[in-house]
């Protein structure tokens, strides 16, 4: 009941939002319960939460759409951009791997995937696109961390224990420092079972800059497959280095 109560509440919000149009980017209280089709008492309250969060703003002449959905959007479109310059390196990684290959960002203490190509060597990964995984247990989330300064500092003065995904995931917050420290040395970060049984995992950052990874690009595999680390280790440096080329360009 919870549940449904809220997915109305959602539902007559958006309903409300969608009141606004390019032809009417400003709108009356009035005019916002003609459009909607809402009661004029609900469409006052939810107009008064949504300028709370930002995603309405009131004027002297009434209501407009607010700057954070405007903010909203441009993260959707930064994402959806970053997708279509990666995706024709992620298909040449994929032709040289055949192994499933994703597009992750660092969000938070998470990483988001942007895209995911799927592999013939059919191993079940706990990853999809627009899910979320913890960063500290993913080869792409260690990729990134190791490019954060405030994860790095966050880490190497943090005293209580990691989540654990499963029983190899790193849970000791100075190793796994340690272990970025490695990664931004060579450039590599590697997963060994530490997201799902069974996965392993190569990523190497995005670097649009000098120490500065936009984004993460990673292999998976069979851990006790044959195809090894060596064997995809090179094509994924090339394919990193490109993409990341190919997003600086994109940045100037």
């Amino acid at each position: 009941m919870k549940s449904s109560h809220g997915d109305a509440v959602l539902d007559r919000a958006f309903q409300l939002l969608r009141a606004f149009s390019a032809e009417r980017p400003q709108l009356t209280l009035a005019e916002m319960v003609a459009r909607s089709g809402l009661p004029r008492s609900t469409a006052h309250r939810l107009a008064c939460q949504l300028e709370r969060h930002g995603a309405l703003e009131r004027g002297d002449e009434g209501w407009r759409l607010g700057v954070g959905l405007f903010e909203l959007g441009q993260l959707v479109t930064r994402r959806q951009r970053l997708r279509d310059l990666a995706l024709a390196h992620m298909e040449d990684l994929y032709e040289a791997t055949r192994a499933t290959v994703h597009l992750a960002v660092l969000e938070g203490d998470d990483v988001l995937y942007v895209e995911m190509l799927s592999g013939h060597r059919k191993v079940p990964t706990p990853s999809r696109v627009g899910g979320r995984m913890p960063a500290h247990c993913t080869g792409v989330g260690k990729a990134l961390l190791a490019y954060s300064d405030e994860a790095c500092s966050r880490l190497a003065r943090a005293t209580e224990p990691l989540a654990a995904v499963t029983a190899r995931s790193i849970t000791d917050p100075g190793r796994l420092y340690a272990e970025l420290l490695d990664v931004r040395r060579r450039g590599i970060a590697v997963d060994r079972e530490e997201a799902a049984a069974n996965l392993m995992c190569l990523a190497a950052p995005l670097l649009v800059a000098a120490g500065v990874a936009e984004a993460g690009l990673s292999v998976s595999m069979p851990a006790r497959g044959r195809l090894q680390p060596r064997d995809v280790e090179p094509a994924l440096r090339a394919a990193a280095q490109r993409l990341g080329r190919t997003l600086r360009q994109a940045r100037t």
